[in-house]
């Protein structure tokens, strides 16, 4: 079977070339007559491995000296729970609330200390980001937290809050490396990689040194950040595979795409392909304030969900995959991270040209 194109929120498409690479060395990684799924982490070849992946994201991503990088288990849900027990000094923190993960996030981080919701974009289901310049941040706030791109919703932000001696921590699940990123405009950000940097099964959280050995001592060992950098993610058995996917992955876009601002310029004229179709269309709508769209996920709806299902099922026969809306949406929702290839929305939206002329 050919394969599709796949429009999952994650877990995502990986480039073609990356899985040929780990097919190729599925069996056997660089002549160890072993595969990575079952080599000891302790071994010289995996420290090479692990060592250069790390590497690599510092160099795509530019990360500062003063930052450091750890590969965690448990996904960015688990950061949810980490980021207020390594970084909640001052017994409260600022979130902003723009879409489902936002507030999940709040929510655990509630169980820690006093959360301050500053601001919410609920009032439009979400469809927009609140102005960051207007909001009035608490004074004794630890730091102030953001889900950058929005994947349920499809909006992202395009102006980040920057509050003098508050560090700003952002998920940044759906949109790292999609772009070029100014590390230093961060106090932390963490990501779950299932959706533009590995499978599933790992985060990776990049923390300004400042910010760590604070969580209090009844924090679990394996939940303190310090425990993890200190030990160059090796404390005990990281997420080896996910690792060497990273490693292969950074190698993809710092070679076959020449970099993040390559990258941006591929993924700004995918989604503008899209949003543009949908702009002229009189039977597809897109919900989403223009500003704050997606360049990530793009949501949308027929005239009624109805039609939003027949959708779904012909363009699946078609080969395009997981275009159902989330539940808290509906609707359909394409998500075109990196490794989806242009050709991939120019069909789709041939496709949904003939719909929309079948059924308009």
């Amino acid at each position: 079977m050919a394969r599709v194109y796949n429009f999952s929120a994650g877990p995502s498409m990986l480039p073609e070339s990356v899985l040929k690479t780990a097919q190729s060395e599925l069996l056997d990684y660089a002549g160890s007559g072993q595969s990575v799924m079952e080599m000891s982490h302790r071994s010289s070849v995996y420290d090479a491995i692990i060592t250069e992946t790390q590497a690599a994201l510092r160099r795509v991503l530019d990360i500062p000296e003063n930052y450091k990088v750890g590969f965690f288990q448990g996904g960015a849900s688990t950061q949810f729970a980490m980021v207020p027990m390594n970084l909640m000094t001052t017994g409260e923190a600022d979130y902003l609330v723009t879409g489902n993960f936002s507030k999940k996030a709040a929510e655990e981080a509630e169980k820690f200390g006093k959360v301050n919701i500053v601001a919410s974009s609920k009032d439009k289901n979400f469809t927009y980001i609140p102005d960051v310049d207007a909001i009035e941040y608490s004074k004794n706030a630890s730091y102030i937290h953001i889900c950058e791109n929005n994947t349920i919703f499809g909006t992202r932000f395009t102006k980040l809050p920057q509050v003098e001696g508050i560090p700003l921590v952002a998920d940044m699940s759906s949109c790292i490396l999609s772009r070029p990123t100014d590390v230093s405009k961060y106090g932390a950000i963490y990501f779950g990689v299932q959706k533009n940097v590995a499978p599933a099964g790992m985060a990776i959280a990049i923390i300004r040194e400042d910010l760590l050995g604070h969580a209090a001592a009844n924090v679990p060992t394996m939940l303190d950040y310090k425990t993890i950098i200190d030990n160059d993610s090796m404390y005990n058995t990281p997420p080896c595979w996910c690792i060497y996917m990273t490693g292969l992955v950074l190698n993809y876009i710092e070679k076959e795409i020449g970099g993040l601002a390559k990258m941006e310029e591929l993924n700004n004229a995918k989604a503008k392909l899209l949003y543009d179709y949908l702009d002229e269309s009189a039977f597809f709508q897109n919900p989403v304030e223009k500003e704050f769209r997606s360049i990530m996920n793009v949501t949308f709806t027929s005239p009624d969900a109805d039609l939003d299902k027949l959708f779904c099922k012909e363009a699946e026969k078609e080969g395009f995959i997981n275009l159902k809306g989330h539940r808290l949406v509906g609707g359909m929702r394409a998500s075109i991270y990196n490794a989806m290839p242009r050709e991939g929305v120019e069909q789709l939206v041939a496709f949904m040209k003939e719909f929309e002329r079948k059924h308009g």
